[in-house]
């Protein structure tokens, strides 16, 4: 069932140009897929993933639309150095990556990225 909160983020997806809508449903989809269990939510205007705890302690990923490119914010705070290598290309910032608005989402690096989140926030007990 639909909730509200969903709703807000797949307006938020279909007000977005084509580009970064497809892209967006992409990295959604994928967060879905890592961590079923998460809340979606909107939150400093972008659609956002709650897991486990509230606020701060339960943030597990977000992701917005721009005019040039998508960014993520799910980047642990310690990523082995390999997976560290592979999303050199697209850092922004230390918890940030960027995509061009049309480039393909590299799914798996995300989903990866997003366990290791999940995984951090799960040894918070």
């Amino acid at each position: 069932m639909r909730t509200s909160k969903n709703a807000k983020v797949d307006e938020y997806i279909a007000n977005a140009p084509e580009p970064a809508q497809q892209m967006m449903k992409t990295i959604r989809a994928a967060i879905r897929a890592t961590v079923p269990e998460a809340e979606e939510k909107m939150s400093y205007g972008i659609p956002f993933y709650e897991y486990r705890f509230p606020g701060f302690k339960g943030r597990l990923a977000y992701f917005g639309a721009y005019k040039k490119h998508i960014s993520i914010y799910a980047v642990p705070r310690r990523l082995p150095v390999a997976l560290d290598r592979k999303l050199e290309q697209y850092k922004a910032a230390r918890a940030t990556l960027q995509f061009p608005l049309g480039t393909k989402v590299p799914v798996s690096l995300l989903k990866q990225l997003v366990k290791l989140r999940k995984q951090e926030i799960d040894g918070r007990e």
